[in-house]
C-alpha cells in the first residue's frame, strides 16, 4: 500500500509470533527499529544480516530509508518479521524486484510456530523420565 501524502510504501511482515509493520522511502539507507537505529535494537550481526537480506537481494541498501514497528515474540522471529515487511514493502513500491525478492525466498513467510504443550508430557514431546524400579 502506498501512501499518497508521505510516499511511504507499507509491507506486514509475520514470524512466529512476532508482527513488523514495516514503511520505506526512497532515501540514503537509513534503518529504524522502534523508534532505534539498527545496531542498537538488534546488536547480533546474524540478525541484522536477515533484516537487510531484501535489501542486499534487490540492490537497494542505500537507496530507501526503512522504518519499522515490531512487537510480539522473541528477537530472532521480530528479525524475521522485519525481512518479511521488508521484502512485501519493496515488492510493492518496485514490480520489477519481484523476481529477485521470490528467488531468495523473501516473499516466503515462513510458518512454523511452536508446538503446543500436549498433557500427560513435560512439553511438547518430551515425556517423564523412565524408571524401571
Amino acid at each position: 500500500m502506498v501512501d499518497a501524502k508521505s510516499q511511504y510504501t507499507w509491507g506486514t511482515g509475520r514470524r512466529k509470533s512476532s508482527v513488523a509493520r514495516v514503511r520505506i522511502r526512497p532515501g540514503s539507507g537509513e534503518i529504524t527499529v522502534n523508534r532505534r537505529s539498527l545496531p542498537d535494537y538488534f546488536p547480533n550481526l546474524g540478525h541484522r544480516i536477515d533484516l537487510e537480506a531484501p535489501l542486499k537481494a534487490t540492490s537497494s541498501r542505500d537507496k530507501y530509508d526503512v522504518f519499522v514497528n515490531v512487537l510480539g515474540g522473541g528477537i530472532t522471529g521480530q528479525a524475521g518479521a522485519c525481512a518479511l515487511g521488508i521484502a512485501r514493502a519493496l515488492r510493492v513500491d518496485r514490480p520489477e524486484f519481484e523476481e529477485r525478492l521470490r528467488d531468495g525466498g523473501h516473499l516466503t513467510r515462513d510458518g512454523r510456530m511452536k508446538e503446543r504443550k500436549k498433557y500427560g508430557r513435560r512439553g511438547a514431546r518430551r515425556g517423564f523420565q523412565f524408571s524401571k524400579r
